[in-house]
């Protein structure tokens, strides 16, 4: 009797050691692997009036956008350099309600003005607000890009959204900073265009648009550029990681003006474990490039301690991964500057919605764009188990 207790029990032990092993695979898969999107929709485009005055104040010059879920607001930033109107950002409603965005489907709600730690405005010139994010607190973090040529320094600061003031300022590492020697730091309007925070508030990251003077060369017809993110920790607001980002080298097409511009003006955080949808924009004399990249910081260097990229062998640096999500050249668009991206609502089917934005540069023969669309996010737990089951024979 006692033997045919034992061969019983044999069989549970294995079955529990199964379990266990299974639960352990799948949970070290989970930490390792943040969601991935697997399919993009377009679901329309629309654009706001050319040179709408709201709130006596011109809407134009959007660079960055954020979501706030709680009361299904957006709020954009504008890059006008305070020569209009003073510092500030809109509070916009873009309605999805329908699941599509349809013309007229943006509509100003207000406009608030940026002040500083005195609540003062800025000066004209003083700053080049081009990226924005929403805490938990009722606040937003703004990147200003600053002014190179002027030695004006780039900035991050943490702004109340009820007031308008400045209530925190992060501290930027040296080596981004311009000096006299035009030998190290930020390019002119080449800085930090991105912002954002991932979803447990802990992290904020923000990027060069393009290589810092002593990291390599700005984007060429044909030449990408070594971006550095930079990854701060908001717990005690210290810089405290950055990764190289390399984009894409874009070939013009009919460039009869011989003006090229590219780079990495955004950043969407996707999850806590390092996972973002990146947008790069080139101008290419004939129209806009846009591209859309999935990005995983897992496997990239850090390279905080090394101040200049060509002082080493950068070879051996590991950048971060990319992989191409969408080209938007092969939508039927008239693509605009587009600079910023955000997550939006849920849909009424279900999946989540993604906003992108355009900054028309106050230019008449350009436009304030938005575009939306439906992206199918999956679950790391879900994608582990289909990979599972597809090596599964039965």
């Amino acid at each position: 009797m006692q033997l045919i207790k034992k061969i019983f029990v044999l069989p549970r032990i294995f079955f529990f050691l199964i379990t266990i092993t299974i639960i352990s695979i799948i949970f070290t898969n989970l930490a390792s692997n943040g969601i991935e999107i697997s399919s993009i929709e377009f679901i329309g485009e629309a654009t706001l009036p050319k040179g709408l005055i709201f709130q006596n104040t011109e809407v134009g010059g959007l660079s960055g956008i954020t979501y706030n879920s709680k009361n299904n607001l957006y709020y954009a930033i504008s890059d006008e350099r305070g020569q209009k109107a003073a510092t500030h950002l809109f509070t916009l409603k873009i309605d999805l309600s329908k699941g599509l965005l349809e013309k007229g489907g943006i509509i100003p709600l207000s406009v608030t003005t940026l002040l500083n730690e005195n609540g003062k405005i800025f000066r004209p010139g003083e700053t080049d607000t081009e990226g924005i994010a929403l805490t938990n607190k009722a606040t937003v973090f703004v990147s200003s890009e600053g002014d190179a040529a002027k030695l004006i320094n780039p900035f991050i600061k943490e702004f109340s959204l009820s007031s308008g003031r400045e209530i925190a300022r992060l501290p930027i590492p040296n080596k981004f900073l311009p000096d006299k020697t035009s030998q190290q730091g930020i390019r002119n309007n080449l800085a930090f265009e991105s912002l954002t925070i991932t979803p447990d508030n802990k992290h904020l990251f923000t990027a060069t648009e393009n290589a810092l003077i002593q990291d390599g060369v700005a984007a060429k017809p044909n030449i990408g550029s070594p971006c550095r993110i930079l990854q701060y920790n908001l717990l005690n607001k210290q810089p405290e990681k950055e990764f190289l980002y390399q984009t894409e080298s874009v070939t013009p097409f009919l460039n009869l003006i011989g003006k090229f511009a590219s780079g990495l003006p955004d950043l969407l955080a996707l999850d806590n474990q390092g996972h973002f949808l990146s947008l790069e924009r080139s101008f290419t004399g004939l129209g806009f490039a846009i591209s859309l990249f999935q990005v995983s910081l897992e496997g990239g260097n850090d390279i905080h301690n090394i101040d200049s990229l060509l002082a080493v062998d950068s070879k051996n640096i590991k950048p971060v991964k990319k992989k191409l999500l969408l080209d938007l050249r092969k939508l039927d668009v008239l693509l605009d500057n587009i600079e910023g991206l955000t997550l939006g609502p849920k849909l009424p089917d279900g999946q989540q919605s993604l906003i992108l934005i355009s900054d028309n540069n106050f230019n008449s023969l350009q436009r304030t764009q938005i575009l939306a669309f439906k992206i199918k996010i999956e679950n790391p737990l879900i994608r582990l188990l289909r990979r599972l089951l597809s090596n599964i024979n039965f």
